[in-house]
């Protein structure tokens, strides 16, 4: 294959939230000349999050975006570089390095990846929640709960994550309100039990056959109210768009002041598929994991996954940086064995293609 290569890189980073940045800060600091993808999502999850209270270092907090953009040019003040754009696919060349792809037509090459791609929260679309989100709407109750002390909270799903959130949140709302589209959850048994004990205490209130089908508010004042359907069999919003059924699904309004989405992430790993590497049922990344060096390696040689691409249990802005940390760790091990023993790729670049 013949391509008009921009660049080589003895590192590309894929993704520019915390994760990606944590890593091409420690990337830069070792000479990795690390490039940084930012991706359909620049600066990841976080920059979703107004005010972020729990990350170490501000005790009076800091917007998700300035976090952002604050990590972004420290990592530029130690030579990382960072460009826009999607990578579209990334594949291991026969001579060891990788071709790194991007929608746009650019092609690079790198001796090393390390996939900080995340994983983007499932959302409904719903009218409100763009303009909402952030504003008293949240993908993530550890995060923002604690805003939203003493007011009626809504989280909507009815799994393992919405169980979880829904206790955690009990710390701080006046009431708890679980919204499932069913009559049975689909969470373990553990969790169900911790929530119906929470039901009784009067602390979580189920709205089960459920749904929520507009956010309404402002981003100056939040989060207002919502519009919320019910049918006694379930899934009210597919029968409320079919006739003959549309008259016994009951629509109301629901005063609460902060929504939490917990139905799911999907880890953004699709440009990963021409490496070969491995996943679990949802999605994540599969690394080596343990408690000595290299457990941010996949199993595809030189490829390191770090941040909520490989993390589906904490997702906290504090772990994945020290994710992305250990990435850049074990990416420079990989590059100075590689160096050593004479491997690194010697790229060639199509000069006309480097200056477009």
């Amino acid at each position: 294959m013949t391509d008009d290569i921009v660049d080589h890189r003895r590192l590309v980073i894929a993704g520019t939230g915390i994760s990606g940045l944590s890593a091409a800060i420690y990337a830069a600091r070792s000479n990795n000349d690390p490039l940084l993808i930012e991706g359909d999502e620049p600066g990841g999850q976080l920059t979703l999050t107004t005010d972020v209270e729990n990350y170490p270092g501000f005790p009076e907090g800091i917007s998700g975006p300035g976090l952002i953009n604050d990590m972004k040019e420290q990592a530029e003040k130690f030579g990382a570089e960072a460009r826009n754009g999607v990578i579209e696919d990334v594949s291991k060349e026969p001579a060891g390095h990788f071709r790194v792809a991007l929608s746009d037509g650019d092609v690079y090459t790198a001796d090393a990846v390390i996939a900080a791609s995340g994983a983007s929260a499932r959302t409904l679309g719903v009218p409100g929640e763009e303009e909402l989100m952030g504003y008293g709407l949240s993908t993530c109750a550890t995060c923002d709960g604690a805003f939203f002390r003493d007011e009626d909270m809504l989280v909507v799903g009815g799994g393992d994550a919405a169980m979880e959130e829904a206790n955690f949140l009990t710390k701080f709302a006046d009431t708890v309100y679980v919204a499932h589209r069913r009559e049975e959850f689909r969470a373990e048994d553990v969790w169900i039990e911790r929530t119906m004990d929470a039901v009784e205490d009067g602390d979580i209130e189920l709205l089960l056959n459920t749904e929520l089908t507009e956010i309404h508010g402002t981003p100056e004042d939040g989060i207002d109210h919502v519009t919320l359907v019910e049918h006694p069999d379930g899934h009210p919003k597919e029968k409320l768009d079919d006739p003959a059924t549309a008259d016994a699904v009951d629509e109301y309004e629901f005063d609460v002041g902060a929504v939490f989405y917990a139905i799911g992430h999907t880890p953004n790993t699709d440009f990963l598929e021409g490496t070969g590497i491995e996943t679990d049922d949802d999605g994540y990344l599969l690394t080596e994991g343990g408690r000595g060096g290299g457990q941010t390696r996949t199993g595809v040689e030189g490829l390191f996954g770090a941040g909520d691409v490989v993390d589906f249990h904490y997702q906290q802005a504090a772990t994945a940086g020290g994710m992305g940390v250990k990435a850049a760790l074990d990416a420079d091990e990989y590059l100075s064995e590689r160096e050593r023993a004479g491997e690194l790729y010697e790229g060639e670049v199509n000069a006309a293609a480097a200056d477009d």
